[in-house]
């Protein structure tokens, strides 16, 4: 039987659930988790090419590795994205990546419909993701972890850019501060990472490829990161070295 079947039908599988996982830092993170030896059930929106490829780059070796198709924004999202990693092993960590900008510029530009969606993909599908962990994980006497991706923009604003945005990750960051309180004595780790400017695909999505360039004569270190160095830091969190961190945010900003 291939590899990959064994490891499907295996409930002791350790499973990370990772949203937006098809591009840019999830994609990484997928990589990662994958050498590390977890099964990995990722979530896209709208990329069902890019998340084919990604699946089939793991189908002969390894843990599993599975995309599904779904808007995090649903609320029964949570649910199903749970019920499918449940599906494949044992779900042991979240990581709430899947996030938008809107389009660049000032808040007085910005229309309903777009600020409603940035505020349901960014903070309120998190939140609701993170309910049906601690739903689920509190009588689990094993770790179960928690990571939410913030961005460095809850620190600085990202005036005349997209402030709606930098507001859901500083509310965010307020969410992983109070969970991980409340769920620390369930043996739940909850922690964030907050990326500054990435050389991602996210830029041109929200209107500027020339983004991370651009802001990378700000950076102390004088270049934009790289998806792998944010999914390196995320892994981290995720090992065993890491098991009296939580309620932390921890920024991976180049200096910025």
């Amino acid at each position: 039987m291939p590899q990959t079947e064994r490891q499907d039908n295996d409930k002791t599988t350790p499973i990370v659930i990772v949203t937006g996982g098809s591009r840019g830092i999830g994609a990484s993170l997928v990589e990662r988790l994958h050498r590390e030896g977890f099964g990995v059930l990722f979530t896209h929106a709208q990329s069902p090419q890019e998340a084919e490829t990604l699946e089939q780059t793991f189908s002969d070796d390894g843990p599993v590795v599975r995309g599904l198709q779904c808007d995090v924004a649903n609320p029964n999202a949570s649910t199903c994205i749970f019920d499918a990693a449940e599906a494949l092993g044992d779900p042991v960590a979240l990581v709430n990546n899947a996030g938008i900008t809107g389009g660049l510029g000032p808040l007085a530009e910005l229309g309903d419909n777009e600020l409603d969606r940035v505020i349901a993909v960014n903070l309120a599908a998190p939140a609701r993701l993170c309910r049906e962990a601690a739903r689920r994980w509190q009588n689990h006497a094993s770790r179960k972890s928690i990571v939410n991706i913030s961005s460095v923009a809850a620190r600085t604003g990202s005036p005349n850019e997209y402030v709606v945005y930098a507001a859901t990750k500083a509310g965010l960051e307020a969410l992983t501060r109070g969970l991980a309180k409340e769920l620390a004595g369930a043996n739940i780790l909850v922690n964030a990472v907050s990326p500054g400017t990435t050389d991602t695909t996210l830029h041109a999505r929200s209107g500027e490829p020339g983004r991370a360039k651009r802001i990378a004569e700000k950076i102390p270190l004088g270049r934009a990161g790289q998806p792998d160095e944010i999914a390196n830091a995320i892994a981290l969190l995720l090992s065993k070295e890491t098991s009296y961190i939580t309620g932390s945010v921890i920024e991976v900003t180049g200096g910025l």
